[in-house]
């Protein structure tokens, strides 16, 4: 049998699976990425295993005493769920599957005897469930720079096994322009949820007429891409396939972090800032702070970027990951 790879896609949010699939292309053994969010349709069918849905709802004792943070006992979801990915497993026969992100697929592949690849996500990981998937992991990576470090936790045992990649997104390979210089406000809010209402941008617009706001609400990848590239400044969240793709373009940039687990999108917006990328805020601001925001937002030289999205996140993963697969099969 030859060898494959799982790729275990958080089904929130686009980045997880624009992350696997940014990587799988990058690589020589096949990665077959299993997710209950939609197949992307320039991804093969035969590697995309879809997943029954889980809904983070019903079911008793869904933290196992808090040992875990989903696996509620009684749910029907929860259950084919975990029993697809076991039988997946068991089928496939993976040299190891990379978890973005779940501390319960990370225990239970590694509980079928199948080296893990865990993601590591930004914010709080002080609690049990992440202190104990971390440990479990054969391997962790990180999708930011070595010189920063937004997870509070952190313990020093795992400096050995971690790879830091930096930032990476599907705009890496875009030829860098120069901002318009026309003053264009693009507003990048992505697929994760939002606590920003179209109200919220109408008032930013009206209080800051000498700027012309467009907001991004386009998933086609070119579209994006031609929507950034036409800012002089972009306002975003702290999401960090957002991140990546706007220091991928070399756009200042307005973040305001939204409410997520472990405060995850609040210590990026610290790291980025601790490194002198971008105006970072805590919640969104009253309209007629917006003037002020626009026109001092950090000017950073574009290369500036490079020091969060150096353009080869996506690669030393794909070569990270064939040295793990080399290593097994060894």
């Amino acid at each position: 049998m030859s060898p494959v790879i799982g790729w275990y896609a958080h089904h929130v949010g686009a980045g997880h699976v624009a992350r696997a699939c940014l990587v799988g292309r990058q690589m020589r053994t096949p990665v077959v990425i299993l997710s209950s969010a939609p197949r992307p349709p320039d991804w093969p069918a035969e590697r995309w295993v879809t997943l029954p849905p889980d809904d983070a709802s019903g079911g008793d004792d869904h933290d196992a005493g808090g040992v875990l943070h989903w696996a509620p006992l009684g749910h029907r979801g929860y259950g084919d769920r975990m029993a697809a990915v076991a039988a997946w497993v068991g089928r496939a026969r993976p040299v190891m599957l990379v978890s973005d992100v779940s501390v319960e697929i990370t225990m239970l592949v590694r509980a079928l005897g199948v080296p893990v690849a865990a993601v590591v996500m930004a914010g709080d990981r002080r609690d049990r469930p992440h202190q104990t998937g971390y440990d479990a992991a054969t391997s962790l990576f990180a999708a930011w720079p070595e010189d920063v470090q937004p997870v509070v936790g952190w313990r020093t045992e795992w400096n050995a096994k971690t790879v830091h990649l930096g930032a990476f997104s599907r705009f890496d390979t875009s030829a860098v322009s120069p901002p318009p210089g026309d003053r264009r406000v693009t507003v990048l809010w992505g697929r994760g949820g939002t606590t920003v209402s179209a109200d919220d941008v109408a008032s930013a617009a009206a209080a800051t007429p000498t700027w012309s706001w467009s907001v991004c609400d386009e998933t086609d990848t070119q579209r994006v891409l031609a929507q950034i590239q036409g800012a002089d400044v972009v306002v975003c969240h702290a999401g960090q396939n957002v991140l990546a793709e706007v220091a991928a373009v070399r756009r200042r940039a307005v973040i305001v972090p939204e409410a997520r687990p472990h405060d995850e999108q609040h210590h990026l917006v610290a790291a980025l800032q601790s490194l002198g990328l971008a105006t970072g805020l805590t919640t969104w601001p009253q309209p007629d702070e917006w003037e002020g925001l626009l026109g001092n937002a950090i000017p950073s030289p574009p290369e500036s970027w490079s020091r969060w999205n150096d353009g080869h996140g996506a690669t030393r993963f794909a070569q990270a990951l064939e040295r793990t697969v080399a290593e097994v099969a060894s």
